[in-house]
């Protein structure tokens, strides 16, 4: 069984998830061709992911010359195949904010893969996201190449369902991973009934030999640090503000920033307009043993999320022993189990925020560390990596010989 992963742009430090996906199908002895878009190797920092960015093949750096001409030989070699993919790409188009043009531009991307999976003998294709990756997996597919499955993460894909053709991509799918029962609850919104028993969970894992056995809980006030990209949907900005009102409650508490993104002018406003400067810092993106050793040195995760699917940091926090405020969408409540694991908060609002804050302050350290417990054993039962993975090459399996 050899497999080909289609992903917009690969490797990046937001998607180590996929990495780490892949490499445990390779410990299962399946080969993975990995196909990117685009690359920026400038902004890769972790090892793993440098390492990665050598053994992806990038569709656009093959040049504009021998993409278009894999795109005429299709159309003379294929023409029945050629029409049917044009006609696919100018539909979506015609749904999709991006228009029709960067749809037909997807279509020369998908004729250079179609051409090099043939070559590489590739069975399957399985993409990641249900954005430009899954419509260009959907057209390798019409132009003749071989099936295809993908991956749904959210929330960007459930923003915009019918933008994305969604329903389309989901029918002419072998199947459709969403990441939690969530997920498939919104995948099925959009998909027929008839689709629906081909809508698979399959959760994001974690290497559990990445988190042996968690730090002690570490001396002194409250530490918490929030994990990932600076954008809107994050609710970052949230933070400063609820600082502020947890300390005015009574709350001794600090507040570390791991990461960066097209907020952090903002947040960094937000920390000076509410007098939080002594209590927040910001320590710009970290490779991974640097998340591993923010998170030993705090007490808890701290996601003040607008929209998710299901947070890799979640999972990473739990493994690590630590408690998880979180807030109480999409996939948050499958693992973080309020009074158990952490605390769940309404989103958007700072003072139910700032409230689980104080609570976390004032809980002791042994109970800490019990919630952290607790939270480790749940999400090593349900997101060890190598077993999601053993489910997922299954059902490549199923879908080659189907």
């Amino acid at each position: 069984m050899r497999i080909g992963y289609l992903l917009n742009t690969y490797p990046q430090p937001s998607v180590t998830f996929i990495r780490r996906e892949i490499h445990a199908l390779e410990r299962l002895g399946l080969p993975v061709h990995r196909f990117a878009m685009r690359s920026d190797r400038a902004v890769l920092v972790d090892a793993g992911d440098l390492a990665e960015y050598d053994r992806t093949e990038l569709v656009l750096k093959a040049g504009a010359g021998r993409l278009l001409g894999d795109l005429a030989r299709m159309a003379l070699s294929r023409p029945a195949a050629f029409g049917k993919a044009l006609r696919m790409a100018l539909r979506m188009g015609g749904r999709s904010r991006q228009g029709r043009l960067r749809h037909l531009i997807y279509l020369v991307e998908a004729a250079h893969v179609a051409r090099r999976a043939r070559a590489l003998g590739l069975q399957h294709l399985h993409a990641h996201f249900g954005t430009n990756s899954a419509a260009v997996a959907a057209l390798v597919r019409a132009l003749g190449g071989p099936g295809y499955s993908f991956t749904v993460h959210g929330p960007e894909e459930f923003d915009q369902p019918e933008a994305l053709s969604l329903g389309e991509k989901i029918a002419g799918a072998a199947f459709t991973v969403a990441i939690s029962s969530h997920g498939r609850s919104q995948l099925s919104r959009w998909a027929g009934h008839g689709d629906w028993p081909r809508i698979e969970v399959v959760h994001c894992g974690i290497e559990p030999a990445r988190f042996p056995d968690p730090a002690p809980m570490p001396p002194g006030p409250l530490h918490l640090v929030n994990i990932g990209r600076f954008a809107e949907q994050k609710g970052q900005l949230l933070l400063p503000e609820a600082v502020a009102l947890a300390r005015a409650q009574g709350a001794d508490l600090r507040l570390t920033l791991v990461g960066d993104g097209p907020m952090r002018p903002a947040i960094e406003a937000a920390i000076r307009a509410h007098g939080v400067g002594d209590l927040v810092t910001l320590t710009g993106w970290l490779d991974e043993a640097g998340v591993r050793a923010v998170l030993a040195d705090a007490h808890a995760l701290v996601l003040p999320s607008f929209a998710e699917g299901l947070p890799m940091v979640v999972m990473e926090a739990m493994a690590a022993g630590r408690a998880v405020i979180a807030t109480w969408i999409a996939g948050n409540p499958e693992l973080v189990l309020p009074g158990e694991t952490g605390w769940l908060v309404p989103a958007g609002d700072a003072a139910a925020l700032a409230g689980a804050m104080a609570a976390a302050a004032a809980t002791p350290a042994d109970r800490l560390q019990a919630m952290g417990a607790a939270g480790r054993a749940r999400v090593l039962a349900r997101h060890d990596i190598d077993r999601e993975a053993a489910k997922l090459a299954a059902l490549f399996q199923g879908a080659i010989d189907g």
